[in-house]
Protein backbone atom coordinates (compact mmCIF):
# COMPACT_ATOMS: atom_id res chain seq x y z
CA UNK A 1 0.00 0.00 0.00
CA UNK A 2 1.44 3.01 -1.03
CA UNK A 3 1.74 6.28 1.12
CA UNK A 4 -1.00 7.74 -0.43
CA UNK A 5 -3.57 5.19 0.21
CA UNK A 6 -2.28 4.65 3.59
CA UNK A 7 -3.74 8.19 3.77
CA UNK A 8 -6.98 8.13 2.34
CA UNK A 9 -7.80 5.01 4.55
CA UNK A 10 -6.67 6.91 7.75
CA UNK A 11 -9.00 9.62 6.47
CA UNK A 12 -11.85 7.22 5.79
CA UNK A 13 -11.58 5.57 9.23
CA UNK A 14 -11.33 8.77 10.86
CA UNK A 15 -14.47 10.52 8.94
CA UNK A 16 -16.68 7.32 9.29
CA UNK A 17 -17.58 7.55 13.52
CA UNK A 18 -18.73 11.58 11.91
CA UNK A 19 -21.22 10.52 9.71
CA UNK A 20 -22.16 7.54 12.12
CA UNK A 21 -22.81 10.63 14.65
CA UNK A 22 -24.45 12.74 12.58
CA UNK A 23 -26.86 10.82 10.93
CA UNK A 24 -27.86 9.23 14.69
CA UNK A 25 -26.84 12.03 16.66
CA UNK A 26 -29.69 11.99 19.57
CA UNK A 27 -31.62 9.51 21.02
CA UNK A 28 -35.31 8.70 20.08
CA UNK A 29 -37.46 11.69 21.15
CA UNK A 30 -34.70 14.23 21.29
CA UNK A 31 -34.16 16.64 18.83
CA UNK A 32 -31.68 19.47 17.97
CA UNK A 33 -33.56 21.98 19.61
CA UNK A 34 -33.48 19.54 22.82
CA UNK A 35 -30.48 19.01 22.86
CA UNK A 36 -29.69 23.35 22.52
CA UNK A 37 -31.57 23.80 25.48
CA UNK A 38 -29.77 20.86 27.54
CA UNK A 39 -26.76 22.49 26.84
CA UNK A 40 -27.94 26.04 27.84
CA UNK A 41 -29.63 24.99 30.69
CA UNK A 42 -25.75 22.48 31.71
CA UNK A 43 -24.05 25.80 30.85
CA UNK A 44 -26.26 28.33 33.47
CA UNK A 45 -25.31 25.34 36.44
CA UNK A 46 -21.85 25.56 35.66
CA UNK A 47 -21.99 29.52 35.71
CA UNK A 48 -24.31 29.20 38.88
CA UNK A 49 -22.19 26.88 40.95
CA UNK A 50 -20.40 28.51 44.14
CA UNK A 51 -16.87 28.76 44.94
CA UNK A 52 -17.51 25.93 47.10
CA UNK A 53 -18.86 23.21 44.44
CA UNK A 54 -22.36 23.71 46.18
CA UNK A 55 -25.81 25.33 44.82
CA UNK A 56 -27.65 26.95 46.31
CA UNK A 57 -31.41 27.92 46.13
CA UNK A 58 -32.37 31.34 45.93
CA UNK A 59 -36.30 31.26 46.81
CA UNK A 60 -38.23 31.89 49.59
CA UNK A 61 -38.21 28.11 51.11
CA UNK A 62 -33.98 28.44 51.87
CA UNK A 63 -31.06 27.51 50.35
CA UNK A 64 -30.92 24.21 51.20
CA UNK A 65 -27.12 23.22 49.58
CA UNK A 66 -26.65 19.66 49.66
CA UNK A 67 -30.38 18.73 48.31
CA UNK A 68 -29.59 21.28 45.26
CA UNK A 69 -26.23 20.17 44.91
CA UNK A 70 -27.33 16.82 44.86
CA UNK A 71 -30.03 17.31 42.08
CA UNK A 72 -27.77 20.26 40.20
CA UNK A 73 -24.75 16.63 40.29
CA UNK A 74 -27.37 14.25 38.99
CA UNK A 75 -28.27 16.92 36.35
CA UNK A 76 -24.43 16.64 34.98
CA UNK A 77 -24.31 13.15 35.48
CA UNK A 78 -27.62 12.52 33.54
CA UNK A 79 -25.55 15.08 30.78
CA UNK A 80 -22.47 12.35 30.67
CA UNK A 81 -20.20 14.46 32.98
CA UNK A 82 -18.24 12.27 35.59
CA UNK A 83 -15.38 13.48 38.33
CA UNK A 84 -12.62 12.94 35.84
CA UNK A 85 -14.31 13.20 32.57
CA UNK A 86 -16.80 15.28 30.33
CA UNK A 87 -17.67 18.62 29.37
CA UNK A 88 -18.31 20.01 33.54
CA UNK A 89 -16.13 17.04 34.85
CA UNK A 90 -14.71 20.27 37.04
CA UNK A 91 -18.17 21.08 38.18
CA UNK A 92 -18.88 17.61 39.53
CA UNK A 93 -15.31 17.40 41.29
CA UNK A 94 -15.87 20.04 42.99
CA UNK A 95 -19.44 19.28 43.76
CA UNK A 96 -18.58 16.01 45.09
CA UNK A 97 -15.83 17.45 47.58
CA UNK A 98 -18.54 19.60 48.82
CA UNK A 99 -20.92 17.33 49.56
CA UNK A 100 -17.92 14.84 51.26
CA UNK A 101 -16.56 17.84 53.38
CA UNK A 102 -20.39 17.98 55.02
CA UNK A 103 -20.68 14.73 55.31
CA UNK A 104 -21.10 14.18 59.49
CA UNK A 105 -18.69 11.05 60.38
CA UNK A 106 -20.55 10.79 63.55
CA UNK A 107 -23.79 10.45 62.74
CA UNK A 108 -23.35 10.05 58.83
CA UNK A 109 -26.01 12.57 57.85
CA UNK A 110 -25.01 14.63 54.78
CA UNK A 111 -26.13 18.27 55.55
CA UNK A 112 -25.62 21.62 56.22
CA UNK A 113 -27.00 22.35 59.75
CA UNK A 114 -27.27 26.09 59.43
CA UNK A 115 -29.29 26.24 56.17
CA UNK A 116 -31.26 22.85 56.28
CA UNK A 117 -33.66 22.71 58.86
CA UNK A 118 -35.11 19.40 56.81
CA UNK A 119 -31.86 17.39 56.92
CA UNK A 120 -33.13 14.25 55.43
CA UNK A 121 -34.19 15.42 51.65
CA UNK A 122 -30.78 16.79 51.21
CA UNK A 123 -29.44 13.83 52.92
CA UNK A 124 -31.24 11.61 50.10
CA UNK A 125 -30.60 13.70 47.33
CA UNK A 126 -26.66 14.23 48.28
CA UNK A 127 -26.72 9.91 48.65
CA UNK A 128 -28.71 9.43 45.56
CA UNK A 129 -25.88 11.70 44.01
CA UNK A 130 -22.74 10.35 45.24
CA UNK A 131 -23.84 6.47 44.66
CA UNK A 132 -24.15 7.65 40.91
CA UNK A 133 -20.54 9.26 40.61
CA UNK A 134 -19.04 6.23 43.09
CA UNK A 135 -18.65 3.79 40.55
CA UNK A 136 -17.07 6.67 37.84
CA UNK A 137 -14.66 7.81 40.19
CA UNK A 138 -10.97 6.96 38.65
CA UNK A 139 -8.96 7.99 41.99
CA UNK A 140 -9.05 5.08 44.26
CA UNK A 141 -8.41 7.17 47.59
CA UNK A 142 -11.38 9.41 46.84
CA UNK A 143 -13.19 5.82 45.85
CA UNK A 144 -12.62 4.78 49.20
CA UNK A 145 -13.64 8.03 51.04
CA UNK A 146 -16.96 7.78 48.90
CA UNK A 147 -17.39 4.68 50.52
CA UNK A 148 -17.04 5.32 53.57
CA UNK A 149 -19.33 7.99 53.28
CA UNK A 150 -21.60 6.10 51.72
CA UNK A 151 -21.44 3.04 54.14
CA UNK A 152 -21.98 5.89 56.95
CA UNK A 153 -25.30 7.44 55.21
CA UNK A 154 -27.04 3.89 54.24
CA UNK A 155 -26.57 3.05 58.17
CA UNK A 156 -27.87 6.46 59.09
CA UNK A 157 -31.61 6.18 56.41
CA UNK A 158 -31.43 2.69 58.45
CA UNK A 159 -31.96 3.78 61.63
CA UNK A 160 -33.31 6.92 60.75
CA UNK A 161 -36.43 4.87 59.17
CA UNK A 162 -39.83 5.29 61.32
CA UNK A 163 -41.76 2.04 63.25
CA UNK A 164 -43.99 1.87 60.11
CA UNK A 165 -41.43 1.66 57.65
CA UNK A 166 -41.19 5.49 56.31
CA UNK A 167 -39.18 8.85 56.71
CA UNK A 168 -39.49 12.15 57.78
CA UNK A 169 -37.42 15.61 57.71
CA UNK A 170 -35.57 14.98 60.31
CA UNK A 171 -33.40 11.43 60.86
CA UNK A 172 -34.36 11.19 64.85
CA UNK A 173 -38.10 11.81 64.40
CA UNK A 174 -39.75 8.34 64.27
CA UNK A 175 -42.62 9.24 61.91
CA UNK A 176 -43.26 9.10 58.44
CA UNK A 177 -44.26 11.19 54.82
CA UNK A 178 -44.48 10.01 51.59
CA UNK A 179 -41.56 12.34 49.80
CA UNK A 180 -38.86 11.83 52.43
CA UNK A 181 -39.71 8.84 52.14
CA UNK A 182 -39.19 8.11 48.12
CA UNK A 183 -36.04 10.05 48.57
CA UNK A 184 -34.28 7.45 51.08
CA UNK A 185 -35.63 5.04 49.19
CA UNK A 186 -34.10 5.93 45.33
CA UNK A 187 -30.95 6.34 47.67
CA UNK A 188 -30.93 3.39 48.99
CA UNK A 189 -31.41 1.89 45.83
CA UNK A 190 -28.36 3.63 43.95
CA UNK A 191 -26.25 2.93 46.46
CA UNK A 192 -27.11 -0.82 45.92
CA UNK A 193 -26.58 -1.00 42.17
CA UNK A 194 -23.14 0.81 43.31
CA UNK A 195 -21.73 -1.95 45.15
CA UNK A 196 -22.82 -0.22 48.63
CA UNK A 197 -24.40 -2.98 50.93
CA UNK A 198 -27.60 -2.25 51.59
CA UNK A 199 -30.14 -4.39 54.17
CA UNK A 200 -32.97 -5.93 52.08
CA UNK A 201 -35.29 -5.76 54.88
CA UNK A 202 -34.84 -1.87 55.14
CA UNK A 203 -36.40 -1.17 51.83
CA UNK A 204 -38.88 -4.35 51.72
CA UNK A 205 -39.97 -2.41 54.82
CA UNK A 206 -40.07 1.28 53.01
CA UNK A 207 -42.26 -0.94 49.95
CA UNK A 208 -44.52 -2.47 51.73
CA UNK A 209 -45.09 1.88 53.87
CA UNK A 210 -45.95 2.89 50.13
CA UNK A 211 -48.11 0.33 49.30
CA UNK A 212 -50.41 0.87 52.79
CA UNK A 213 -50.55 4.45 51.74
CA UNK A 214 -52.52 3.55 48.95
CA UNK A 215 -56.25 4.85 49.07
CA UNK A 216 -58.90 3.10 46.84
CA UNK A 217 -58.75 5.01 43.84
CA UNK A 218 -55.31 4.02 43.76
CA UNK A 219 -53.73 7.23 44.67
CA UNK A 220 -50.56 7.31 47.04
CA UNK A 221 -51.57 9.80 50.32
CA UNK A 222 -48.90 12.05 52.46
CA UNK A 223 -48.81 9.82 55.39
CA UNK A 224 -49.93 6.25 56.25
CA UNK A 225 -51.71 8.04 59.55
CA UNK A 226 -52.53 11.02 57.84
CA UNK A 227 -56.18 10.33 56.13
CA UNK A 228 -57.57 11.54 53.53
CA UNK A 229 -56.98 12.16 49.49
CA UNK A 230 -53.87 11.05 47.71
CA UNK A 231 -51.48 13.43 45.98
CA UNK A 232 -50.85 12.59 42.76
CA UNK A 233 -47.17 13.70 43.11
CA UNK A 234 -46.47 11.64 45.66
CA UNK A 235 -48.16 8.70 43.90
CA UNK A 236 -45.61 9.32 40.49
CA UNK A 237 -42.73 9.51 43.04
CA UNK A 238 -44.07 5.98 44.63
CA UNK A 239 -44.57 4.79 41.41
CA UNK A 240 -40.75 5.61 39.82
CA UNK A 241 -39.28 4.18 42.87
CA UNK A 242 -41.61 0.84 43.04
CA UNK A 243 -39.65 0.42 39.68
CA UNK A 244 -36.21 1.07 40.73
CA UNK A 245 -37.27 -1.39 43.58
CA UNK A 246 -38.14 -4.17 40.43
CA UNK A 247 -41.65 -3.66 41.44
CA UNK A 248 -43.54 -3.89 38.44
CA UNK A 249 -47.01 -3.07 36.70
CA UNK A 250 -48.07 -7.14 37.14
CA UNK A 251 -48.70 -6.35 40.93
CA UNK A 252 -52.30 -4.45 40.98
CA UNK A 253 -50.79 -1.64 43.26
CA UNK A 254 -48.23 -0.27 40.88
CA UNK A 255 -51.03 -0.74 37.85
CA UNK A 256 -53.75 1.00 39.76
CA UNK A 257 -51.25 4.06 40.92
CA UNK A 258 -49.75 4.59 37.07
CA UNK A 259 -54.35 4.60 35.87
CA UNK A 260 -54.29 7.41 38.72
CA UNK A 261 -51.27 9.33 37.68
CA UNK A 262 -52.76 9.05 33.93
CA UNK A 263 -55.92 10.33 34.83
CA UNK A 264 -54.33 13.62 37.03
CA UNK A 265 -51.58 14.54 35.98
CA UNK A 266 -50.88 17.07 33.16
CA UNK A 267 -47.91 18.01 31.06
CA UNK A 268 -48.65 21.79 30.78
CA UNK A 269 -51.41 22.25 33.24
CA UNK A 270 -49.87 22.53 36.90
CA UNK A 271 -52.97 20.98 39.20
CA UNK A 272 -50.78 19.49 41.95
CA UNK A 273 -49.13 22.50 43.37
CA UNK A 274 -45.57 20.88 42.93
CA UNK A 275 -45.32 20.36 39.35
CA UNK A 276 -41.86 20.26 38.56
CA UNK A 277 -41.26 17.49 41.28
CA UNK A 278 -44.20 15.51 40.46
CA UNK A 279 -42.41 15.38 36.88
CA UNK A 280 -39.19 14.60 38.51
CA UNK A 281 -40.33 11.15 39.14
CA UNK A 282 -43.74 10.57 36.68
CA UNK A 283 -41.08 10.85 33.78
CA UNK A 284 -38.63 8.55 34.94
CA UNK A 285 -41.47 5.79 35.63
CA UNK A 286 -42.86 6.41 32.38
CA UNK A 287 -39.19 6.33 30.80
CA UNK A 288 -39.38 2.66 33.00
CA UNK A 289 -42.52 1.57 31.15
CA UNK A 290 -41.46 2.86 27.93
CA UNK A 291 -43.39 2.50 24.78
CA UNK A 292 -46.23 4.77 23.76
CA UNK A 293 -46.43 6.55 26.91
CA UNK A 294 -42.95 7.49 26.77
CA UNK A 295 -43.08 8.55 23.75
CA UNK A 296 -45.97 10.66 23.60
CA UNK A 297 -44.86 12.33 27.18
CA UNK A 298 -41.60 12.72 26.10
CA UNK A 299 -42.55 14.88 22.91
CA UNK A 300 -44.97 16.81 25.34
CA UNK A 301 -42.70 17.53 28.24
CA UNK A 302 -40.17 18.66 26.53
CA UNK A 303 -41.82 20.84 24.08
CA UNK A 304 -43.65 22.54 27.02
CA UNK A 305 -40.12 22.54 29.04
CA UNK A 306 -38.84 24.40 25.99
CA UNK A 307 -41.37 27.05 26.38
CA UNK A 308 -40.55 27.43 30.13
CA UNK A 309 -36.68 27.90 29.61
CA UNK A 310 -35.82 31.21 30.57
CA UNK A 311 -33.16 33.39 28.22
CA UNK A 312 -30.68 32.88 30.72
CA UNK A 313 -31.08 29.05 29.60
CA UNK A 314 -32.50 28.04 33.19
CA UNK A 315 -35.68 27.19 34.39
CA UNK A 316 -37.69 28.39 37.50
CA UNK A 317 -39.59 25.55 39.73
CA UNK A 318 -42.07 25.30 41.50
CA UNK A 319 -41.79 28.57 42.83
CA UNK A 320 -38.39 27.31 44.97
CA UNK A 321 -35.51 28.42 43.04
CA UNK A 322 -33.65 28.67 39.61
CA UNK A 323 -31.27 25.81 40.60
CA UNK A 324 -34.07 23.30 41.29
CA UNK A 325 -36.20 23.92 38.71
CA UNK A 326 -33.51 23.59 36.22
CA UNK A 327 -31.88 20.62 37.73
CA UNK A 328 -35.11 19.01 36.90
CA UNK A 329 -35.80 20.14 33.79
CA UNK A 330 -32.22 18.48 33.10
CA UNK A 331 -33.25 15.41 34.54
CA UNK A 332 -36.14 15.04 32.30
CA UNK A 333 -35.16 15.76 29.26
CA UNK A 334 -31.88 13.80 29.45
CA UNK A 335 -33.55 10.13 30.10
CA UNK A 336 -33.19 8.87 27.09
CA UNK A 337 -29.53 9.31 26.91
CA UNK A 338 -29.80 7.06 29.91
CA UNK A 339 -26.11 8.14 31.06
CA UNK A 340 -27.42 8.12 34.87
CA UNK A 341 -27.43 4.67 36.29
CA UNK A 342 -30.40 4.85 38.77
CA UNK A 343 -32.44 6.29 35.82
CA UNK A 344 -31.59 3.86 33.02
CA UNK A 345 -34.31 0.71 32.28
Amino acid sequence: MTARSMLFLVVAMLAAPRLAVAQDAFPPGVTAEVQEAIQRGLAWLSRNQGNDGSWRNAGGYGSYPAAMTGLAGMALVAGGSTPTRGRHWREVRQSVDFLLKHADAGSGVISVPQEEGRSMYGHGFATLYLASVFGMEEDLRKQEKLKRVLDRAVALIAAAQSTAGGWIYTPDSNSDEGSVTVTQVQALRACRMAGIVVDKKTVDRAIDYIKRCQNADGSIRYSLNSGGGGRPAITAAGVAVLYNAGVYDDQPFVDKAVQYCKKHIQVSVDNTGHHYYTHLYWSQALYQRGGDDWRDYYAKMSNWLLKQQRKDGSWEGDGIGAVYGTAIALIVLQLPYALAPIYQR
